[in-house]
């Protein structure tokens, strides 16, 4: 079985289209743009012969009917919503992969006894309104009435967003989907890093997703004038700061050798009083963690605020760290993995084992069906910026090993 290249390639382009036009490729949950490229992508399912429906939490849903309608369904999906100037290929590979998939298996008049769901999830990148994931959490009851009251800048709760797109959050206090109603979960996806390029392998199978831990850290000095105050006596924040951003950075670099993924990222910083002739008094930092080896996860940081805050404390500093969320990494599921190895054996394409340093919808879906991702390599590692890019023959390897792979499962599982 093959599948239809050309048509995955032009489908692809096709919906990357639909982008804010000053600023590619930009298609923001909740949005008109979105909204036009659902609309074009439900259009695309129903002429592929699938079936569709939106679910109460806002994802869309294209079936293709088995020949054992009692046999629960395999589940291939992933997401359209974009990063703002990046996304071309992040997550709508997945979803268009998933169609290609099912549709050419369709044309060649090959049925498979389970149903078979393609599923664009709701808003997986991080939206206006404060969380990512919200479709799968959604699906699987991991969305709480505190997240459906979280607002975006103009005031739209995030429970009336998903009313607007279809989709009802009433209905959300309980999961969508049980455990046992899914028989499997796939997940296609762009790498959006540097190893399967680096290494010549054109696709990877995932073992597992990382947790990700989040502080809100301050570090609390005193302003004074930048002219007139020694530098002995000084409570600069932002010089402690530093020490602490460097600390991290050192310490993640120890503990990531071998087969231990750690990272550690201070991506948002802001100082106050931000003058250029005054000690800084202030720094908000967020401190970001990922790693998919929980007990490194959990205590990666305590011990280096511990020794930052003893640090600091003799220099008349304080530093305060409070934690924003933990999220515990998530194993992919074995069968799932071998399932892929085999399939990219059977279409003659090399493969390696990786982890996931990105979370995606199937952290969601783990807590319900047996899940599974691969990855295609992309272009310089580069993702979430308008270079991200691809090639037709990774896309197509891509799509051939993921409807190998589900031909697999069918066959395997009752």
């Amino acid at each position: 079985m093959t599948i239809n290249a050309e048509r995955l390639w032009q489908n692809l382009e096709a919906l990357s289209t639909f982008t804010d036009p000053d600023r590619p490729w930009t298609r923001r949950a909740f949005t008109e743009r979105y909204q036009e490229g659902r609309d074009w992508l439900k259009r695309a399912m129903q002429t592929a012969g699938l079936t569709t429906r939106l679910d109460d939490a806002g994802n869309l849903i294209g079936t293709l009917p088995g020949s054992e309608p009692s046999l629960t369904p395999l589940v291939i999906g992933s997401h359209i919503d974009t990063v703002p100037s990046g996304g071309r290929y992040d997550g709508i590979l997945g979803v268009l992969a998933g169609l290609e998939a099912v549709q050419s298996l369709q044309e060649a008049e090959v049925q498979l006894r389970h149903d078979v769901e393609v599923i664009d999830f709701l808003s997986e990148e991080p939206s206006e309104y404060g969380i990512s994931c919200v479709g799968s959490r959604g699906m699987v009851g991991a969305l709480s009435d505190e997240m459906l009251n979280f607002r975006e800048p103009g005031g739209e709760r995030l429970g009336d967003a998903i009313r607007r797109v279809g989709g009802n959050p009433d209905a959300l206090s309980t999961p969508l989907r049980q455990q046992g109603d899914i028989a499997a979960f796939l997940e296609l996806h762009i790498e959006q890093g540097r190893v399967l390029e680096e290494n010549h392998v054109p696709i990877g199978v995932v073992s597992d997703i990382v947790g990700i831990h989040r502080y809100d850290i301050e570090v609390l000095g005193q302003a004074d004038h930048a002219g007139t105050t020694p530098m002995e006596l000084r409570r600069d924040a932002l010089a402690e700061a530093a020490g602490l951003i460097k600390a991290i950075q050192r310490e993640a670099q120890h503990q990531s050798v071998g087969d231990n993924y750690l990272v550690a990222t201070v991506g948002r910083l802001n100082v106050f009083p931000n003058a250029t002739n005054a000690i800084p008094e202030r720094v908000e930092m967020v401190l970001e963690v990922r790693s998919n080896d929980a007990h490194l996860l959990q205590n990666f940081f305590p011990p280096i605020l511990d020794q930052a805050k003893r640090n600091a404390s003799t220099l008349g500093l304080d530093i305060i760290a409070t934690p924003l969320s933990e999220g515990s990494p998530t194993p992919c599921a074995d069968l799932i993995q071998s399932k892929v190895w085999e399939a990219a054996q059977a279409t003659g394409l090399k493969a390696m084992s990786l982890t996931s340093g990105a979370g995606h919808d199937a952290v969601y879906m783990a807590k319900i069906a047996p899940t599974g991702m691969l990855f295609v390599p992309c272009h310089e590692g580069r993702s979430h910026c308008p270079e991200e890019s691809i090639t037709q023959q990774q896309a197509t390897n891509g799509c051939q090993v993921i409807q190998e792979a589900l031909k697999s499962l069918d066959n395997y599982l009752g």
